[in-house]
């Protein structure tokens, strides 16, 4: 079958790689119909995410079909059509019976301690090969899969397969709640998600940052009021539409390869300051004794954070990898009735012999490049 392969920093291909297998009881192949490129995916390609295996299939969303279970597979049979859970639980041990999902003491190979298993990350999520594929096994299958219902389009689901929940997710952390005016940083596809669920957690008004035109006017059609940080300070800005106090919310959906402000311009900047911008927006920007959501991914060995500010401040800081099995069943529910169309930030279509040129585009950040969907089938 085809997939997309890592192969070395800056060097993916497609390849073709042997059919996945059953290995475990709990395991499950599916067939894929769509996948997806995200920006943690970029992570692995620049570098910024060290310890890729190399031959590791890439990618972590997808929606599929079952073609085979496992023997303890007892709640999907071939042909139910699925949505993937980006992070990989048991289902059974402490953490995801207490909605931990993304810290499942069972799921990833090395250990307990190990944290995250997810789909198409470095060796130290597993490695589990990712889901740029034709095919796919899925480990876990019972609490990794989740039934798409009929109502729901195989483009709907695919963005909760791992952009919307944590979207949602980011919003929990934060803990947006009634009238909070929110502050997200970050417009591309995850920011734009964070608005939506900024709004229906029940935010009062939500702020983006974001440097790029048409991202912005994205989140300006869901009535978020933006600010362009090549054109304005986006400090001065903000502090000015909450009459100096600032938001009393942050979700901060950038993460460590943060276009640096005047990149487009041709300003200049001081090495270093990209990886965390938007941490010292959050932090400088949020009202006193707020509290921040960090979903943009900082990788292990990340050290670089303004912390004395944020305890003079009296802050809440929470963070980590979303938790989707506790979020996708929900979402879909949305979905299914309508209150949420996800498709809406799907700017491109994509087949998958075209993936490496739509990863060098999105890579760019070109202009009204906000989600790129793989039609496999």
């Amino acid at each position: 079958m085809k997939a997309v392969v890592w192969h070395g920093t800056g060097d993916i291909r497609l390849d073709e790689v042997d059919d996945p297998r059953v290995q475990e009881p709990t395991d499950a192949v599916i067939r894929i119909t769509r996948s997806a490129i995200c920006g943690t995916d970029l992570h692995m390609v620049r570098g910024t995410m060290p310890g890729m295996v190399e031959g590791t299939v890439l990618g972590h969303e997808a929606v599929g079909v079952v073609e085979e279970v496992g023997a303890a597979v007892r709640g999907f049979t071939p042909g139910d059509r699925v949505v993937v859970t980006s992070t990989i639980g048991c289902g059974t041990c402490s953490y995801c019976r207490a909605g931990y999902f993304a810290q499942c003491d069972t799921a990833n190979p090395n250990g307990p301690a190990a944290g995250t298993c997810f789909f198409g990350g470095p060796k130290a999520t597993g490695p589990i090969n990712g889901l740029q594929a034709e095919r796919a096994r899925i480990p876990h299958a019972m609490t990794t899969l989740v039934r798409v219902p009929d109502e729901v389009s195989d483009d709907q689901a695919i963005l909760v397969s791992d952009i919307f929940p944590t979207a949602w997710f980011g919003a929990r952390l934060a803990e947006v709640g009634a009238g909070d005016t929110v502050l997200v940083l970050g417009a591309g596809v995850v920011g734009q998600f964070a608005i939506a669920s900024a709004k229906r957690q029940g935010a009062g008004r939500v702020i983006v940052v974001d440097g790029v035109q048409s991202r912005l006017d994205k989140a300006r059609a869901q009535n978020a009021e933006i600010v362009n940080f090549n054109e304005e300070d986006p400090v001065e800005v903000v502090k000015e539409l909450t009459g100096g106090i600032g938001p009393d919310r942050v979700i901060e959906a950038v993460g460590v390869d943060a276009e640096r402000p005047g990149e487009r311009t041709g300003e200049q900047w001081k090495p270093g300051d990209a990886p965390r911008q938007a941490l010292d927006w959050a932090v400088e920007l949020v009202a006193k004794a707020g509290s921040i959501g960090i979903i943009g991914v900082y990788p292990p060995g990340f050290d670089d954070f303004p912390l004395g500010t944020a305890m003079n401040k009296n802050l809440t800081l929470r963070m980590g990898n979303c938790n989707h099995r506790r979020y996708v069943p929900r979402l879909l529910d949305l979905v299914q009735t309508g209150v949420v169309d996800p498709t809406a930030f799907i700017t491109r279509h994509e087949k998958p012999t075209a993936a490496i040129d739509a990863y060098r585009s999105f890579d760019l950040r070109e202009d009204g490049w906000l989600k790129t969907v793989l039609d496999v089938a």
